[in-house]
């Protein structure tokens, strides 16, 4: 495995690569579900590129970027195992006086960028500096993260780049609590109650099951089950996040975002 600390270096090493490069963006603090991502990289691809970043425009003021957990060797020991090429670990990604990319359509400025103003410009700015950087066939970014994934979606549609989202599904405890770098901020009490996340998307996908697609009445059995947690919200989008009514199978999302003590966490199911 080859590490690049620059954009330069990174260029060194591919810009004579002519196979398939299958990239996969992280923030480090890997686990199983990154695992997947590279692992479907691998099974895709001739080349694989991982990138450790952890951003600092897509945090906001009050939040936990000094904490954010960063593993270099344990991160550096799980890419040599799932048979990464080329780690991609720069100390920045900006330059002064730098233009930023903003999430113009709707769907950037209501749930996670109405509880995160500002975040989905910064998330942005920094993966389409990736993208340019890497230059891949493909791209992997999980399910979870699911408004991210529409906002980059557009962003590669929108500015014509010939590369191929490929989103994957979420991977979860056994228990049912969707892996996140921020479970490690979770105490055993806190970590029981985010539990509580899983469960109404469970809820919610067994009344649909059983010819409930009614938005609000899911939304209402959702909330009982959170509780007495902070619900930032639970929302019933189309894939163009747009709220809806009833479900509509093949065409719907169902997300929650709250609170577990100090610890923001988000999770959703897609129908």
């Amino acid at each position: 495995m080859r590490v690049a600390r620059t954009v330069k270096e990174l260029r060194e090493i591919l810009d004579c690569e002519s196979r398939r490069i299958g990239f996969v963006p992280t923030m480090g603090a890997l686990h199983i579900g990154h695992r997947s991502l590279i692992e479907a990289a691998r099974r895709e691809n001739e080349v694989v590129v991982v990138s450790i970043y952890v951003n600092p425009t897509q945090f906001l003021a009050g939040e936990d970027l000094s904490k954010y957990p960063r593993r270099e060797e344990a991160d550096f020991k799980i890419c040599e195992l799932s048979g990464v090429d080329v780690l991609f670990y720069p100390e920045s990604m900006y330059e002064a006086d730098e233009v930023s990319v903003c999430a113009s359509a709707v769907r950037g400025y209501i749930l996670e960028g109405a509880s995160r103003p500002g975040h989905f410009d910064g998330m942005l700015t920094v993966v389409l500096k990736l993208l340019n950087a890497v230059r891949p066939s493909k791209v992997y970014f999980g399910k979870k993260d699911a408004q991210q994934l529409a906002l980059i979606t557009q962003m590669v549609r929108n500015f014509n780049m010939n590369i191929e989202i490929v989103p994957m599904e979420t991977v979860r405890e056994k228990d049912g609590l969707a892996l996140s770098s921020r479970n490690i901020y979770l105490d055993t009490i806190q970590r029981t109650e985010a539990l509580k996340l899983s469960s109404s998307l469970k809820e919610a996908s067994k009344m649909v099951m059983q010819g409930n697609r009614n938005s609000s009445e899911l939304q209402k059995a959702m909330l009982a089950i959170l509780e007495p947690l902070e619900v930032e919200y639970v929302a019933i989008v189309n894939r163009a996040f747009e709220s809806i009514s009833e479900v509509v199978i093949g065409d719907t999302i169902v997300l929650v975002a709250t609170r577990v003590g100090v610890t923001r966490l988000i999770d959703n199911v897609w129908m």
